[in-house]
């Protein structure tokens, strides 16, 4: 008659943390390593707050002596009269145009690429491709900008106008939202479909029920990215004619005229007024920076808002 010994029960964690105490000069340089990386983030942080404590130190002034006349004055060639009204305008509906031709054009490109293409050469190819647009500069993008929505499509676009560099920059962002979009995608558990596809649902039923809702904080991610960008940039739209100089608004120039018309944004009047003479306009740069970095946050709080709720749904 023979006797079974049971060997204790040794949990993956355990095995990992006796590996790790058994080599210690490994451990001695993991440790090393964190430091190193951590020291790196704060070196980040601590740049990052001092640009920042720069620019609030510079234009608090200019709000506290202006209120929110800062705000809601139009570009002006005097600096007591001159505010970010035209510029807050421009960035919005920009980054409304952006969101409204980028993301569902990236979203379908990646749904197309991830659950209906097949895995050939050329799809490859593409794939290969759109990644590496992500990385083209920006600049390269206002030039094609220039020469297809300013030249070839005047007809539609009318120019020079806000329709033309909002289609600009939504070219410039969509590789970020086809790349973040396939990768999330891909991140769904293949069970999930195989489940709908079991229970009798259709291909477009289990993308539009099951993997798009699971995939969607990662899909808003990317758009958040995307936004963040298409905000910052002012290369491409100044080469599709954003205004660099001083310009009136009228008062009664309606929705349509605003976007048909002469057009600035953000990053676009922080250029313009850092080139000008006046220690004033220095002042004001400072305030405009603080205007797009709020206008920044608020786009991105609302889509964060917006991923952690489809988060804590797929949870």
């Amino acid at each position: 008659m023979t006797s079974t010994v049971r060997t204790p029960e040794v949990s993956v964690d355990d095995a990992v943390r006796a590996a790790i105490t058994r080599r210690g000069v490994r451990d001695v340089k993991g440790a090393v390593f964190q430091v190193l990386l951590l020291l790196c983030l704060l070196l980040a942080l601590l740049i990052l707050f001092a640009l920042i404590f720069d620019v609030l130190r510079t234009a608090l002034p200019v709000f506290a002596d202006r209120g929110t006349d800062v705000l809601t004055s139009g570009n002006s060639s005097v600096p007591s009269r001159a505010g970010v009204w035209q510029g807050i305008v421009g960035s919005i509906a920009i980054t409304v145009t952006v969101i409204l031709v980028a993301f569902p054009l990236g979203v379908a490109a990646a749904l197309f690429i991830e659950e209906y293409a097949a895995d050939s050469r050329l799809m490859r190819f593409v794939s290969v491709n759109v990644r590496n647009l992500a990385g083209v500069p920006s600049v390269v993008y206002g030039i094609l900008g220039f020469a297809i929505f300013v030249g070839a499509l005047e007809t539609f676009t009318g120019g020079r106008t806000m329709i033309a560099a909002g289609l600009t920059l939504a070219v410039l962002v969509m590789p970020i939202v086809v790349i973040t979009t396939s990768e999330s995608l891909r991140a769904v558990p293949r069970a999930i479909r195989e489940g709908g596809f079991g229970l009798g649902a259709t291909r477009w039923e289990v993308i539009r029920t099951l993997v798009l809702p699971y995939a969607a904080p990662g899909v808003l991610t990317g758009t958040i990215l995307s936004i963040s960008r298409a905000i910052g940039e002012a290369a491409p739209l100044i080469l599709v004619g954003a205004a660099m100089g001083f310009f009136r608004s009228s008062a009664t120039d309606g929705f349509w005229d605003t976007l048909d018309g002469t057009f600035t944004a953000l990053p676009v009047l922080i250029y313009t007024w850092v080139r000008q003479p006046q220690a004033e306009f220095r002042e004001l740069t400072a305030a405009a920076i603080v205007v797009l970095l709020g206008v920044l946050l608020i786009t991105n709080t609302g889509a964060i808002l917006l991923r952690n709720h489809y988060e804590k749904r797929r949870a």
